[in-house]
């Protein structure tokens, strides 16, 4: 289902989710399928963890290659563009051989300039950091990361296996800003909002 202009307009997620991208492709190098997954999962749930509260709220999957926000991937996966992102995203096949990390693969390249006003400073100093700590970094180095043990994508692969849901409140520690109590009603808060508003970042 294509999601129309005005539908783009006012929906403050799916804004969320195109400047993201656009930020991070115009922040960072070798921005593929895979590296953008994870800086995408990054920004959610380094965001939840301090607030309760996801920045996007993608539903994320524990693929054997690390998190990856499932809905997001199929609209995306076969290098097309969906309509509300024309003229404002490309998408480019992967062509050097010689690069592992590229075959089969696609990079991310902004068109238009991202529109922080989406974003809180909380989220822009996220952003600012991701982008700053990973600028170089192909998609295999950040799954040192991302791959932690004791992390959500490891829990959930040792309890569940792969592809299932990560759970947000899996990122809740001793470290968070928030209680774990306090970041289960919030998170519940959250989506009973989304699927109300009719507010989901992917459709």
């Amino acid at each position: 289902m294509i999601i129309g202009l005005y539908e783009m307009q006012t929906n403050i997620y799916r804004r969320k989710l195109l400047n993201s991208i656009l930020f991070l492709a115009k922040k960072t190098k070798h921005l593929n399928t895979t590296k953008l997954a994870k800086l995408l999962y990054f920004l959610d749930f380094d965001h939840f963890k301090q607030t309760g509260y996801p920045s996007i709220g993608l539903r994320y999957y524990a693929f054997k290659w690390g998190p990856v926000p499932k809905e997001f991937w199929l609209e995306m996966k076969d290098g097309n563009i969906p309509e509300d992102f024309k003229g404002k995203l490309a998408i480019i096949p992967r062509t050097d051989e010689l690069d592992p990390d590229s075959k089969g693969g696609y990079e991310f390249k902004a068109i238009s300039e991202p529109d922080l006003s989406v974003f809180t400073p909380r989220e822009r100093k996220i952003l600012d950091r991701l982008a700053e700590i990973y600028r170089d970094a192909k998609a295999w180095q950040i799954s040192e990361v991302s791959h932690l043990p004791g992390q959500p994508w490891d829990v959930t692969i040792k309890k569940c296996g792969e592809n299932c849901p990560i759970d947000y409140l899996l990122a809740i520690d001793e470290k968070s800003e928030i209680s774990f109590d306090d970041a289960k009603e919030c998170l519940k808060e959250h989506f009973e909002a989304v699927r109300n508003l009719d507010l989901e970042p992917t459709k």
